[in-house]
């Protein structure tokens, strides 16, 4: 008599989608939903539990399975998550061109981090100063840590 393997693969039906496309982001299929949605930049954990509760959709369904309805409904949610979330759980308080909270997610939120970062660079600021010398921004050790370059070991005073 022979045992069914524990590791295969689950038959899967002809709806099911290898690849889900939400909001200009390939998701695996095979991921769960919550871990899915995670793999979009700017999606967290919280902010995928509440896109999923929201759209009454098991988090621990196969993302590949949901209907394109259901899967229309996820990234509607997750581009106006900004609209149903406390000001303090979005990733962009206060912008500072337009005074808005604003939650980003994909390339936008690369194009403000740098556009932030080159502000900084050009108003001479603390922080900008550290970025353009490549140096430890965020107030970390540098003495022992982050040494880059030939710097071996310590130097003990000759006596």
């Amino acid at each position: 008599m022979a045992k069914p393997k524990k590791n295969a693969p689950e038959a899967e039906d002809e709806n099911f989608n290898f690849i889900v496309r939400i909001a200009s982001s390939d998701i695996d299929g095979q991921k769960r939903t919550v871990i899915g949605l995670q793999s979009i930049k700017g999606v967290g954990k919280r902010v995928a539990q509440i896109a999923a509760k929201r759209a009454n959709v098991d988090p621990s369904v196969k993302i590949g399975t949901l209907s394109d309805e259901k899967v229309k409904e996820l990234e509607s949610l997750i581009l106006t998550y900004v609209e149903y979330a406390p000001h303090w759980a979005v990733n962009r308080q206060m912008d500072y061109e337009t005074g808005a909270d604003m939650h980003l997610i994909g390339n936008d939120l690369d194009m403000i981090q740098k556009d932030d970062v080159n502000r900084m660079k050009m108003i001479r600021c603390y922080r900008g100063i550290r970025h353009e010398t490549k140096h430890k921004v965020r107030g970390q050790r540098t003495r022992s840590n982050g040494r880059k370059g030939l710097t071996i070991g310590v130097q003990r005073k000759s006596s």
